[in-house]
């Protein structure tokens, strides 16, 4: 007779309401579930479609009462065409070189890290953060992950991005990048070349995490087109106009 191993069940928690980070006066909630075990990359896979972030070994998704502004965004890759402005991005970085390497912390990528922070976000909790912390967001992971190191002459780590894979795209994770050369958008540069390499891997996809509308700091996603946001529960195309507000420069992806 052949006995088949039951699945460990699932358990899903319900953060306490904090401050909302993208819309001031508001609070937040996440539904969060841990990834681990053999069968926590395929999970992170089916959450990814459903909407679900990671952050070390959690998923998470916002649950924010009366509030659906966080909505998550991905770009279909084989449809993508830069455009005029990431052209100009293109251009403008040149001499930068992108390479892959393993989710290992460096204290270069950690000195990075800090300058970004604390000229962007010196009042968010990231800004508090030390090496173990840094390390933790890099390596405590059960998923295929990877950090793309953004380079220029001679070997200076001017940008990172910290990327997923997943069996139909890459997850942008989290990007950070040198602040004093904010004008040339490191960011979007980082964002060009996960299309790029994802488009080189045959995936349809890159996942940019949430769009937020109303937030100037996240409202930018939207203008990498074609893209698709979930709704309702399924994926459609995103046809609305980008809102004004939108940042033609992304701070982070997240």
């Amino acid at each position: 007779m052949l006995h088949r191993a039951q699945r460990r069940p699932q358990f899903f928690y319900t953060t306490a309401p904090l401050p909302c980070p993208y819309l001031a006066g508001r609070t937040e909630r996440k539904v969060v579930t841990e990834l681990s075990g053999p069968e926590g990359e395929a999970l992170h896979d089916r959450l990814s479609r459903a909407g679900f972030r990671r952050s070390h070994n959690i998923a998470y998704a916002p649950v924010c009462p009366g509030c659906q502004s966080c909505i998550p965004i991905r770009i279909v890759v084989d449809d993508f065409a830069p455009g005029r402005t990431h052209r100009r991005v293109q251009r403008a970085n040149a001499g930068v070189v992108a390479q892959e390497v393993p989710a290992r912390a460096t204290a270069e990528q950690f000195a990075l890290f800090q300058r970004y922070q604390r000229a962007r976000h010196r009042d968010g909790d990231m800004a508090a953060m030390g090496f173990y912390d840094y390390r933790a967001m890099v390596e405590d992971t059960p998923i295929t992950t990877m950090l793309i190191e953004f380079r220029e002459a001679p070997d200076r780590l001017v940008g990172a991005c910290l990327t997923d894979w997943l069996k139909d795209g890459l997850s942008a994770v989290y990007s950070f990048f040198e602040p004093e050369h904010a004008g040339r958008s490191l960011g979007t540069l980082a964002i060009l070349h996960l299309v790029e390499r994802a488009r080189a891997l045959g995936l349809p996809y890159v996942y940019l995490g949430y769009w937020v509308p109303q937030s100037a700091k996240m409202a930018y996603k939207a203008g990498f087109k074609p893209s698709e946001i979930l709704t309702n529960g399924a994926w459609h195309p995103l046809r609305d106009a980008v809102p004004p507000m939108t940042a033609i420069v992304p701070e982070s992806v997240g």
